[in-house]
């Protein structure tokens, strides 16, 4: 996801209400680092979730092609960095599916790594964990989404 420029954010900042720019601050205020992102996602992404959700599979699939395979330790530290890239996506979004859909894709991802993920026990130990935690979040949601994700992760 590329940040927008201060320009870009002042112009759309101009076209919303008082309230909903003390909305914005106040949760804005709670990050330090990522913050042009996440006023980025809340100004032109937040009202299309999908094409976000979209976005950030493809950062992940760019990520996963540039993995230093040289050792297990370099395998091990660039997927935890793709994660950890992941979960601050999931963070800016706020919505249960949009956190498991992209959790899921992150286990496809992963489940088709090469070399094997079974071969480094703390990746693997990683990614069986990641599907416990999907399954969990799966149950808090609707009956009829939790059908569709539990088929998504039944094949993982």
């Amino acid at each position: 996801m590329k940040s927008a420029t201060v320009r870009e954010l002042k112009t759309e900042l101009q076209e919303k209400s008082p309230k909903e720019i003390l909305e914005l601050c106040l949760r804005l205020s709670r990050f330090k680092k990522e913050n042009k992102e996440l006023l980025t996602y809340l100004l032109f992404e937040s009202s299309d979730e999908q094409s976000y959700i979209e976005s950030v599979k493809e950062e992940i699939d760019e990520k996963f092609e540039h993995v230093n395979r040289k050792s297990p330790y370099f395998v091990k530290k660039s997927i935890r960095s793709i994660l950890n890239h992941t979960k601050k996506y999931i963070r800016y979004s706020q919505n249960k599916e949009t956190e498991l859909e992209l959790l899921i894709y992150f286990c496809q991802k992963l489940k088709n790594f090469k070399p094997s993920i079974h071969r480094n026990k703390k990746v693997e130990t990683l990614y069986y964990r990641l599907i416990a935690e999907c399954k969990k979040k799966t149950g808090l949601l609707h009956e009829d989404l939790q059908y569709d994700y539990y088929r998504e992760l039944e094949d993982l």
